[in-house]
């Protein structure tokens, strides 16, 4: 039998809690030991995890791993999926990259960069919109800074339609299908650029996760 609190990464047992047979007891501070190395393996011997986004990382960790009651105390739903919001280089990217791999069992999610999304609208027209709103889970990327959409001389906002088909898609499942993004923007920027009726089934969708507005650049 598989026990959960054990992964190998490149040839090494990490502990990531216990396991009793039946539940699983998670350990936060061996969690961030398995996320540097996983992280080093993923992106390069620079990889770090930053003291300042440990509060970010326990409401993230807690979330991947149905901890109900720390994700209580932060308001977070872990039928939702999650929007992370910071500003450019904080590391939202990367963080979304790792963490997938925090609870091999879970369903894995695909991270997709909006722009893609939209450039692939521009060629193929509104199948674009049909594909991204069947029942897999994904991870936009960049939401909000992608170019507009343009098919035959006519204008599409793509992202505000690919969430509105995957809030659809959120209600109409029984196992909840995961929407998760990351995103430069505020709420008011958000809304500017998809409307009132996305950014409401938006707050619905997702579990809204910030860095601090003064976070660093960590790509410098």
């Amino acid at each position: 039998m598989d026990n959960p609190s054990k992964i190998m990464e490149g040839g090494v047992e990490f502990s990531i809690g216990k396991f009793d047979g039946k539940s699983m007891n998670y350990d936060f501070p061996k969690i961030l030991v398995y996320l540097n190395a996983k992280g080093k393996l993923l992106f390069g011997e620079k990889f770090k995890l930053y003291k300042e986004d440990r509060n970010i990382l326990l409401k993230l960790c807690s979330y991947f791993i149905k901890d109900k009651t720390i994700c209580k105390k932060f308001g977070i739903d872990v039928e939702k999926g999650l929007l992370l919001s910071g500003p450019v280089g904080c590391g939202k990217t990367t963080l979304m990259k790792l963490l997938r791999h925090l609870v091999p069992l879970q369903r894995p999610y695909e991270m997709i960069p909006c722009r893609n999304v939209t450039f692939s609208f521009n060629h193929l027209g509104y199948k674009t919109i049909e594909d991204y709103g069947n029942s897999r889970f994904y991870c936009f990327d960049d939401l909000g800074v992608e170019p507009p959409g343009r098919f035959y001389g006519k204008d599409c906002n793509v992202m505000g339609e690919v969430l509105l088909s995957r809030h659809d898609l959120f209600l109409q499942s029984k196992q909840k299908i995961k929407t998760h993004a990351t995103t430069n923007l505020n709420a008011e920027e958000l809304e500017e650029r998809y409307g009132n009726r996305v950014r409401s089934r938006m707050r619905e969708l997702f579990n809204l996760i910030a860095f601090d507005e003064g976070s660093g650049d960590k790509r410098r």
